[in-house]
């Protein structure tokens, strides 16, 4: 593959924009060396870079495009809506329908309001529930990747700089189905929590009712309890992950699937712990959100397209049926390459990722940089399996194919080591102290 144009532009962009991008999942540092730099345009599951090579997608904008790149119906939406202006002086009507489109979805939400990232309404959920208890700490659950750009969460990483050491104090963490674990917190500081946040799930389903467990812990403390659904809400089912698992909590944020990758989060919640930031209430105020584009009317637009989408057409069955389709074809395909323990496909069907090994049985970044490298050179771009409502039989069963030449190369660097295989520098982890030598100091211009 000829990636002329994107190396002139990666030289380029590293002078104008710190990491290349304004998403840290999808810095240089993310990806092989022979990897595009720049995508040009993309339909349906497929995309095409700047020097015109073509790949089938997974994790589809960070999984924020669930139905698929240029979905004519969201599109026209919003193009359509965007003729009468974007943006008011006053709310727009769109805002009033968007908002009641969501919450009837959402089992047990009463009130919602919009913005434009998932960072921003987790947040907002944090400070109404420490405005509701007066406490300062929160929970959140470690086994859960990310939650907020904002200090309450960064600063419990090894990206942490920046981030006083008093704020850092007050982010306590806890294991994913390990209730135990969260006890020992309230146990530990007593009257000290606020909330408690987690998604409802990431690669395994809650055990032993523990979501309702959570849910309990927090009702006998005195804590508000928030499920993060940024991820799980739109590809679990409809209402969210938490209508599959039968729970409704206080308070409950969405995005990224909400409007197939237009700009538009949301946090929903019970009438109680959402009015304070309202107006109609003798309570102290509560400053939760306000976002001059949080409501732009083609977003929400967008937004109400795709969740009418949602509930005209089968969606949810066909990233159900077809993820299993995929992760079946590949576990396949690993069995017979002979790599079973050193590449693994992980999660539910409508959000698989997969794991990469070495010879001891240990995670490996250098392994993954030349899984990663070898579907690209096969036509597939994936740095994980999240599939999308456009992915056809097709597509799927080319990936698979996909996959069998590169584990074929996978099975090979296992006796000889990856460095005979792979081009460039190992990926890295987003959360480290310092940038790996291979770009320390390097004159990108």
């Amino acid at each position: 593959m000829e990636f002329s144009k994107s190396r002139a532009m990666q030289r380029r962009v590293h002078q104008v924009i710190p990491g290349g991008c304004h998403t840290y999942a999808k810095g240089d540092d993310q990806f092989p060396y022979l990897a595009p730099g720049f995508i040009s345009r993309g339909h349906g599951c497929h995309v095409w870079d700047v020097d015109e090579n073509e790949y089938i997608e997974y994790g589809m904008g960070c999984r924020a495009v669930s139905l698929g790149h240029g979905f004519e119906p969201i599109v026209q939406a919003a193009a359509s809506e965007m003729q009468h202006g974007v943006n008011f002086t006053r709310p727009a009507a769109i805002e009033l329908e968007c908002a009641e489109e969501l919450l009837g979805m959402i089992h047990g939400a009463e009130q919602c309001k919009f913005a434009k990232d998932g960072s921003t309404v987790t947040t907002a959920a944090l400070k109404l529930a420490r405005a509701a208890t007066g406490r300062d700490r929160v929970a959140l659950c470690r086994d859960h990747p990310f939650f907020a750009i904002h200090d309450w969460f960064i600063g419990t990483t090894s990206i942490n700089a920046g981030i006083p050491k008093a704020v850092q104090d007050l982010s306590l963490t806890f294991r994913y189905n390990d209730p135990e674990s969260l006890e020992h917190l309230f146990r530990r500081y007593p009257d000290q929590i606020a909330c408690v946040i987690l998604e409802p799930a990431k690669h395994e389903d809650p055990q032993d009712h523990f979501l309702h467990r959570v849910q309990e812990i927090c009702q006998r403390h005195g804590a508000v309890f928030v499920l993060d659904e940024m991820i799980t809400g739109f590809r679990w089912d409809n209402g969210g992950a938490q209508k599959t698992y039968d729970i409704v909590p206080d308070l409950s944020t969405f995005g990224k699937a909400l409007a197939n990758g237009f700009s538009l989060s949301a946090l929903v919640g019970k009438r109680k712990w959402m009015e304070p930031c309202g107006l109609f209430h003798d309570q102290q105020r509560v400053f939760a959100l306000s976002t001059t584009h949080g409501a732009e009317t083609h977003a929400l637009a967008a937004g109400i397209a795709t969740m009418r989408f949602y509930q005209q057409n089968p969606v949810i069955e066909v990233l159900h049926r077809q993820g299993a389709r995929l992760a079946e074809g590949i576990r396949r395909v690993i069995v017979e390459q002979g790599v079973e323990g050193s590449v693994e496909v992980l999660g539910k069907p409508c959000n698989l990722v997969f794991a990469t090994r070495d010879r001891e049985g240990k995670p490996s970044q250098g392994f993954r940089s030349l899984l990663m490298q070898e579907l690209i050179r096969n036509g597939v771009l994936g740095p994980s399996l999240v599939i999308s409502y456009s992915h056809s039989d097709q597509d799927v069963d080319q990936t698979i194919e996909a996959f069998r030449a590169a584990t074929a190369v996978y099975r090979q660097a296992l006796d000889e080591g990856y460095q005979r295989y792979l081009v460039g520098p190992a990926t890295q982890v987003v959360y480290r102290d310092f940038n790996a030598p291979a770009y320390q100091g390097v004159d990108q211009g």
